[in-house]
C-alpha cells in the first residue's frame, strides 16, 4: 500500500474516539463505578491506563496490583456506560460524511463489547453504515495491543492485512494495527485529546499518519 495516499482494500475503524466521542464519558463512568466499589482511580488515570483497552485489561491491572475487582463491578460498569451513552453520546463531527463517501469496504473493530458498540452506533445514527460488520474483543483471545482483533476483522472481510487501513485513537490500537501488518492512521479529534498532545503520543506509537479532523481524512 502506498504510504502517501493508500488505496486500501479494507478500512477498519475503531469505535470509541474515532466514530463516537466516547472516551471521556467512558473514563468518567469507570472512575465513578470503581469508587462505588472502594477503588480510587481518577478520570485522568483511567484515560492513561485503559484508553483503547477492554474490560479484561481493567481486571488484569488490579490482579497485577494484588487486588480483586468485585463480582458486581463489570455489570455495574456496563449499566452505567450504556445509561450515560444513551443520554449524552455524540458522533465525531464529520464522520458520517466520510463513511458515506468511502469506495472501499469498511467495518468496525473495537475493544468494547458488542452491546456497547451497537448502542454507540445506534445512538449516534451511524449503525446503518455498518450493518453487521462489527467485530469486538469478545471474538478473539487477545485484545489490543495484540493484533488478533484486526486480523480477525480482515479475515472476515476477505482482505489482506497489507492492503488494510486502520483508523485508531489509542496507543494500544496503533500497536495492534502495526502488529497486524496494516497501515495505521491516528485520529486525535476526540475530546479526550483536548488537553493532551495526541499527535506526539500516537506518532511515538508508530502510526503512519495523524490527523485531527474527519474533513481531512483524505488530505495529506
Amino acid at each position: 500500500m502506498d504510504q502517501g495516499r493508500p488505496k486500501p482494500d479494507l478500512i477498519i475503524f475503531d469505535c470509541d474516539g474515532v466514530l463516537v466521542d466516547s472516551e471521556l464519558l467512558s473514563c468518567r463512568c469507570l472512575s465513578e463505578v470503581l469508587a462505588e466499589f472502594g477503588l480510587a482511580l481518577s478520570e485522568e488515570q483511567a484515560l492513561e491506563l485503559f484508553l483503547g483497552r477492554s474490560t479484561r485489561a481493567i481486571e488484569q491491572h488490579y490482579r497485577d496490583l494484588g487486588q480483586v475487582v468485585p463480582d458486581g463491578f463489570l455489570p455495574r460498569l456496563k449499566s452505567r456506560v450504556l445509561e450515560t451513552f444513551s443520554a449524552s453520546l455524540e458522533p465525531i463531527p464529520g464522520v458520517g460524511a466520510v463513511i458515506s463517501g468511502l469506495a472501499a469496504p469498511f467495518c468496525v473493530a473495537s475493544s468494547s463489547d458488542i452491546d456497547r458498540v451497537s448502542l454507540s452506533l445506534d445512538v449516534t445514527g451511524l449503525r446503518a453504515h455498518f450493518g453487521a460488520r462489527l467485530y469486538t474483543a469478545q471474538m478473539v483471545r487477545h485484545g489490543k495491543p495484540a493484533p488478533d482483533l484486526f486480523l480477525h476483522a480482515a479475515a472476515q472481510m476477505g482482505a489482506e492485512p497489507a492492503r488494510t487501513l486502520v483508523i485508531e485513537d489509542s496507543v494500544s490500537g496503533v500497536q495492534a494495527g502495526r502488529a497486524a501488518g496494516m497501515t495505521v492512521w491516528g485520529f486525535v479529534g476526540g475530546s479526550h485529546y483536548r488537553a493532551r498532545d495526541g499527535r506526539a503520543i500516537l506518532s511515538a506509537a508508530g502510526t503512519d499518519r495523524v490527523f485531527a479532523r474527519m474533513s481531512d481524512f483524505w488530505e495529506m
